[in-house]
């Protein structure tokens, strides 16, 4: 396979189809306890919050900086800044849809790769959220899944790809 052939069945991939499951996402409900959010946030860059577990309609976002406005004392509010005023936990905040960022890139769950790195580069983010067009999360793509994916289409090309193109033991 070359690379231009790789290339283009990546692209052409849907992002369901390498998207990890539900259960393993870091996910909370928008009444969720503060302190919740930030056992997620040890181990992870984010946290996707919905509605609740049944329906599972994403309401927002919640990024491992954003914990710095989490746990500083809110400032006085000027133009522009009252949204950091009520994310601090002393100006009040105590669950997840207190601190959470409501406007969150997504992508509908069967849009393509190219789809996807053409929306993260527009928007120089790392990752998406998938969602229906009911808006319930399905899962998330980031841009270390998709470097993953595209290594292993490489791989998949057989020894023949690698020896033709100089690649070797750096793609494992």
């Amino acid at each position: 396979m070359d690379l231009e052939r790789a290339l283009n069945a990546f692209h052409s991939m849907k992002v369901n189809q390498i998207t990890p499951p539900l259960a393993q996402m870091p996910v909370v409900e928008e009444s969720s306890p503060i302190i919740n959010v930030l056992k997620i946030l040890r181990t992870r860059h984010h946290v996707w919050v919905v509605n609740n577990r049944k329906e599972m309609k994403l309401v927002g976002v919640i990024r491992y900086l954003d914990v710095i406005d989490i746990l500083l004392p809110p400032r006085r509010a000027r133009l522009g800044m009252i949204s950091s005023l009520f994310k601090s936990i002393m100006g009040g905040a105590e669950k997840a849809g207190d601190v959470m960022e409501r406007n969150v890139l997504t992508i509908e769950e069967d849009a393509t790769v190219l789809e996807a790195l053409e929306k993260m580069k527009k928007y120089k983010v790392g990752i998406l959220a998938l969602v229906d067009s009911e808006g319930r999360l399905k899962g998330e793509i980031s841009l270390r899944l998709l470097i993953t994916e595209f290594l292993r289409l490489i791989r998949m090309g057989g020894e023949e790809w690698k020896q033709q193109h100089g690649y070797s033991s750096q793609l494992e």
